[in-house]
């Protein structure tokens, strides 16, 4: 049996709804539904189950939400034209284009086309960019969650020494400034490690905190952690298995031997990836109250 304690995402994201009744309520007295628009191109399995989610998570707290599927063969500007006018449209206040694109759309290009006030997932320069002077008005979602489910659960990263492996915009970047950032609950020392990084374990052994998000099951292994590291697992990974499904959920961290040498571990499902969701509706709120 595992002793570490569990951080529960979806008992974090419980108390978030609860924390957001009352802003949401006082936006629909003032005749304010918060709005999101999705934006879905392709067939990807992962991006339509989060989508589906993201919908029922929207329609159950009554708040609006449409999304826009295109297939995969669309072309960049037929895309950019959508984004104009959802830009325009007053009964959007978000816009979250799914991620990954096809190759032939040039991410960048579309995420910049994104109104800075509408980027919920807070991945436009100029958000990025108040991020990383410690001015942020949006969070990307999953970084944020991060730092909520630490807040929920007491971890104070000031004095620790946290190791965050991957780098990318939507997860590692981010999450390296807010974990290192000078304010409360934050202002660690943060040790940015990525699939370039040699020996990678000779600094996750020093870690207190360590946060993995490279999309590889199964990377952190007990023989990379000392004793009582806290451990966020952001990887949700499909593996075949002989299942009914055919597949399992795994996380990028090998769970028995981990889970029994850290003091804290989120688990795969049910820790990161519901915050992300609950993140993406406060941002959305934020954008409505703006």
């Amino acid at each position: 049996m595992s002793e570490s304690l569990i951080l529960s995402g979806k008992e974090v994201s419980a108390s978030v709804y609860d924390d957001l009744s009352d802003r949401i309520g006082a936006l629909l007295d003032n005749d304010i539904i918060p709005g999101l628009a999705v934006v879905l191109v392709g067939e990807d399995p992962a991006s339509q189950v989060y989508v589906r989610s993201k919908t029922r998570t929207f329609n159950k707290l009554k708040l609006h939400t449409k999304t826009y599927k295109l297939p995969s063969n669309i072309t960049e500007k037929i895309l950019l034209d959508l984004i104009s006018k959802l830009n325009q449209d007053s009964n959007f206040h978000g816009i979250l284009v799914q991620l990954p694109l096809p190759k032939h759309i040039g991410s960048d290009k579309i995420i910049n086309a994104i109104l800075p006030q509408k980027d919920v997932d807070g991945f436009h320069p100029e958000n990025a960019g108040l991020l990383s002077i410690g001015r942020p008005r949006f969070i990307p979602c999953t970084p944020k969650g991060i730092m909520r489910i630490l807040e929920h659960y007491q971890i104070i990263l000031e004095g620790k020494h946290v190791v965050v492996i991957g780098r990318s915009n939507i997860v590692g970047r981010p999450i390296s400034i807010l974990t290192s950032i000078k304010t409360e609950g934050a202002n660690g020392t943060t040790t940015l490690c990525h699939s370039g990084t040699p020996q990678i374990e000779t600094h996750t052994r020093k870690a207190d905190v360590i946060i993995v998000a490279l999309g590889v099951p199964g990377f952190l292994t007990n023989e990379m952690i000392k004793k009582d590291v806290i451990v966020i697992d952001v990887g949700i990974n499909r593996v075949e298995d002989d299942s009914e499904k055919g597949y399992r959920l795994v996380g990028d961290v090998e769970w028995e031997g981990v889970s029994r040498k850290a003091s804290a571990i989120t688990p795969v499902p049910g820790g990161v990836g519901p915050m992300t969701i609950a993140m993406l509706v406060e941002n959305t709120v934020e954008a409505a109250e703006n």
